[in-house]
């Protein structure tokens, strides 16, 4: 080939329009035009070439490359989306790639208006203390951005901790940090995507920290990981303030979450399996002014935790509805932090839930497990359903304050005389003690919400059931 063709080829390359369609593919070259007959061959080319509005396909194969997203659409001209060509598989495979710090297989940062679906992204693995390998990593600021139909697996950290230390082993299948102070990442769509098979030390499956305004969290599949599946974080310093530095605004939706436990997490316990059980399907640990909805939690460490981490920092304005939380091993839902040296949740709604069969370890943290430092919190027309322990609620500290208890249906095999409430440290047998001393409940009940099939996981209630118009009920489609 003559100098001259070359160049032109590279010029023809070069020039990508607005709303048109590129192609990569295994067999590619990046000298090509990028069509869908002569298409390009690295990922970071397309990244690097495309313009607003464009559309780049990637053919079937396995691309062992990374892919860095440093420049975006616009909402005038449109987005730039990487997706999977239709009805192929196109996988981006961190196998023997290094991971240099917080690193991601495809990384987007502080761009706006990008789409990233219908890939697999795999094996993207470190074995080294302090480097924090990520499936998909979002960082800095930006709008306008969604992961869609992505099936992301075995991202892991696999570093020895030092000690019982649980620093330096650390991963993530989906990261969002916004780390701007002054410019949030906002409007961004997480919906469709399974993340499963990944070891994570002291992180996150999916993991929403810091300055980011405006989220959705919808319809995705997080299992069989050995950490928390999704956490909403604020106070870690991600973004400066305290004022900037909380995921909020956001609605997590439609979410499985099953599966998730650090039983055989060595960050949590060289002896394995540990006795942690500190996994929680979804967590909000500093989050605020969220909507919790329509998920089912069950098989985890715990099912849906409220917490906050930081002394003197609360996790506020989050509703819990409509959700199916069952056979979770400590607790279903659980609010507070976990000793008086930390932080609490204040103004909160846990309304409409059903909880069902959790406490499987039989320690006694019941189905709604109340910790330190609530404060103004709402806990009405849910249903709970006892597990073998036979207690329902578990609230061991005497600090808490002005949290509101009515209109929930209560349920236990043992019976309403046997059935086991623990209220500021005072363990009540049976559900008129329990009403009676707490001051609690006083339009509640205790009677079988018979449920359809609940060992078959069916929790629509049978017509006639005492509890109609309590507890979860089916989405409308």
């Amino acid at each position: 080939m003559s100098d001259s063709s070359e160049e032109q080829r590279q010029d023809t390359a070069a020039k990508p329009y607005p709303g048109s369609v590129y192609y990569v593919a295994a067999n590619g070259d990046d000298l090509n035009p990028g069509t869908i007959e002569s298409p390009w061959r690295t990922l970071q080319h397309a990244a690097d070439q495309v313009a607003p509005g464009s559309t780049v396909y990637i053919r079937e194969g396995v691309y062992r490359q990374k892919l860095n997203i440093t420049r975006g659409g616009s909402e005038a001209e449109g987005a730039i989306v990487f997706s999977g060509y239709p009805n192929e598989t196109a996988v981006i495979d961190g196998e023997g790639l290094p991971v240099d710090g917080m690193e991601g297989l495809v990384e987007i940062e502080n761009a706006n208006c990008v789409t990233i679906r219908q890939l697999e992204i795999r094996n993207y693995a470190t074995s080294l203390n302090g480097m924090v390998p990520v499936g998909i990593y979002i960082h800095g600021s930006g709008e306008s951005i969604a992961l869609l139909d992505n099936r992301i697996h075995a991202i892991a950290n696999t570093a020895v901790p030092e000690g019982d230390e649980l620093s330096g082993r650390d991963a993530h299948g989906i990261a969002v940090y916004g780390t701007d102070e002054e410019e949030p990442l906002r409007d961004l769509t997480i919906d469709g995507n399974e993340l499963y098979d990944l070891v994570l030390g002291s992180s996150e499956s999916l993991a929403v920290n810091g300055n980011v305004d405006t989220f959705a969290i919808t319809n995705n599949r997080i299992h069989d990981n050995d950490n928390i599946g999704i956490d909403l974080i604020g106070f870690e310093g991600t973004a400066g303030s305290d004022a900037a530095d909380q995921a909020r605004n956001g609605t997590v939706r439609g979410n499985a979450v099953y599966r998730i436990t650090t039983d055989n997490n060595p960050s949590y316990g060289k002896d394995l399996p540990n006795d942690s059980h500190s996994a929680g399907g979804i967590y909000v640990d500093g989050g605020r002014d969220t909507l919790i909805e329509n998920n089912r939690v069950y098989d985890n460490d715990i099912g849906i935790e409220l917490a906050s981490e930081h002394a003197g920092r609360v996790t506020g304005g989050i509703t819990v509805k409509n959700n199916l939380v069952y056979r979770n091993r400590l607790a279903g839902i659980a609010m507070g932090g976990y000793d008086e040296e930390r932080g609490g949740t204040a103004n909160s709604k846990i309304i409409s839930n059903t909880l069902y069969a959790n406490d499987l370890l039989d320690e006694g943290n019941g189905q709604l497990y109340l910790q330190a430092s609530l404060s103004g919190n709402t806990i009405k027309d849910n249903i709970m359903v006892a597990g073998g322990s036979g207690v329902l609620i578990h609230n061991e500290y005497t600090s808490n304050a002005d949290n509101a208890m009515d209109q929930n249906v209560y349920f236990a095999a043992s019976g309403a005389e046997n059935a086991i409430w623990v209220w500021k440290n005072k363990e009540y047998t049976g559900w008129s003690a329990y009403r009676k001393s707490s001051g609690n409940d006083s339009n509640s009940s205790f009677e079988d919400p018979q449920f359809m099939d609940a060992d078959g996981g069916d929790f629509r209630l049978k017509t006639g059931s005492p509890a109609e118009g309590k507890g979860w009920s089916e989405p409308d489609q």
